[in-house]
């Protein structure tokens, strides 16, 4: 239960600097970035495997880089639900799901390692 609480923190964390790398996705305080962490989260759990699977075949004809414009456009899709997460286009959605995803891979790596059982 901590890792996950402490995975949802360092969410709105890294939410907090993709806003500052990425031009075009704004956040207007760290409560909106957590609540953007969490519905970026639900996307990714519910719709996201449904997304990929109905996408299979571009997917494989692209050789996987179609699977970057299901993550821009559930980005995107997080930022036009919210009220303080604001996602100004297709562009600024991929550029800030790119970082997003780098963030998340660090984040993991860090907390399966002060989380792993010994």
């Amino acid at each position: 239960m901590l890792k996950l609480i402490c995975k949802w923190a360092l969410s709105a964390c890294a939410l907090m600097v993709v806003a500052h790398v990425a031009r075009g996705v704004e956040i207007q305080s760290f409560y909106a970035a957590m609540t953007a962490a969490l519905v970026i989260g639900l996307l990714n759990v519910f719709i996201k495997p449904i997304a990929v699977i109905l996408t299979l075949p571009v997917t494989i004809v692209t050789l996987g880089l179609f699977y970057f414009v299901i993550n821009a456009l559930l980005f995107w899709a997080a930022g036009s639900m919210l009220d303080g997460f604001n996602v100004a286009g297709f562009l600024p959605a991929l550029m800030g799901s790119l970082v997003y995803s780098v963030c998340q891979l660090a984040i993991e790596a860090v907390l399966d390692r002060l989380f792993a059982k010994r």
